[in-house]
C-alpha cells in the first residue's frame, strides 16, 4: 500500500519524506485519539527545535533581554 500511495502522490506533486511518512500512518486509519497524540508529538518536537534555534541565534548575535523587550514595545 505504501508504494502505491507514494507513486500516486508523486505523480501530482513532490512530497518530502515526512509528508510521505504521515500519509503512510494515516492510510492505516488510526483512531482519533492516536491522531491527537501524533499531532501533539509533532507540535512538541517542532516547538523544541524552534526554541533551540531561537536560543542559538540569541547567543550567536548577542541579543539581550533588553533588546527583546525593546522589540516587543516597538
Amino acid at each position: 500500500m505504501y508504494f502505491c500511495l507514494k507513486h500516486i502522490v508523486m505523480q501530482n506533486q513532490k512530497l518530502n519524506a515526512l509528508q510521505l511518512e504521515l500519509l503512510n500512518i494515516y492510510s492505516f486509519q488510526p483512531k482519533e485519539e492516536d491522531l491527537l497524540a501524533i499531532k501533539q508529538l509533532l507540535a512538541k518536537y517542532f516547538s523544541g527545535k524552534l526554541q533551540k534555534n531561537i536560543q542559538k541565534a540569541i547567543a550567536e548575535k548577542g541579543i539581550t533581554e533588553q533588546d527583546l523587550d525593546r522589540w516587543l514595545n516597538e
